[in-house]
Formats: structure tokens, sequence, C-alpha cells
């Protein structure tokens, strides 16, 4: 459980850090690129430490990060809405090596918002699951 805890702190600090950037309206490339970067290491983050959770606390072993999201929409932690929108996010995230292509760029940047605020949904879930 203390890897858990571990996870589940650098997963907060990873989505804090992400929101700032995220919720810019107009960024310059700059921006949009430290914003894309930022919810590259979010979403790491986020689902190694949902695979812990499971692992530890529903005693599920998934691999992958759309394995992971599947696994918890199974365990509740995730609706069925958020589960599809998680798979759009790993899409995105595995689209974030094409960055120097703007087009690219500029439609990840357009989802930001809506994954971070599932993200924290994510994160502040599984922390409860753990206080229970």
């Amino acid at each position: 459980m203390e890897r858990l805890r571990q996870r589940l702190e650098a997963a907060e600090k990873a989505v804090a850090s992400f929101e700032n950037l995220a919720a810019l309206k107009n960024p310059d490339d700059v921006e949009r690129d430290a914003a894309i970067q930022r919810f590259k290491y979010s979403i790491e983050a986020s689902w190694k430490a949902a695979k812990q959770y499971l692992y530890d606390v529903e005693g599920v072993d998934a691999g992958s990060p759309k394995g992971v999201i599947r696994s918890c929409r199974e365990v509740h932690l995730l609706e069925d809405e958020e589960a599809v929108l998680a798979l759009e996010m790993v899409n995105d995230r595995n689209l974030t090596v094409h960055t120097y292509n703007e087009e690219v760029a500029i439609k990840i940047h357009k989802n930001l918002t809506k994954y971070n605020n599932l993200l924290h949904q994510w994160v502040e879930r599984m922390n409860g699951k753990m206080m229970e």
C-alpha cells in the first residue's frame, strides 16, 4: 500500500501542475507545447497509480493504460462515459509524439481541459477509496 500512496501523491502533483496550463484559452506555441508535455506526464502518473490501485485494492493485474482504464470501469472507478473519454485521452497521448505537426498539437490542446477534469476525478476517487 505504500507504493500506492506514493503513486497517488505523484499523480496528484502531476495533475495539479497540468491544471495551470490546461486552462489557458489562447496559448502561444510554447505554452501549448508545455501543456501537452504536462498532459503526457499527468496521464502517465495517473494510469500507473490506477494500475497500482487495481492491484493492491481490487486484486486486478492490468498491464497497459487501456487495460487499466477498462478495469477501472469494471470496478466502478470510472463511469462508462469517463472510460470512453479516458481511452480517447490515451489515444491523444500516443499522438503527442507528432506534436511537431501543428494540426495534431492544436487538436490535442483543445481536449486538455476535459482531460484535466477527468484526471482530477480519477485520482480523487482512488484517494477516496483509500480512505474507506
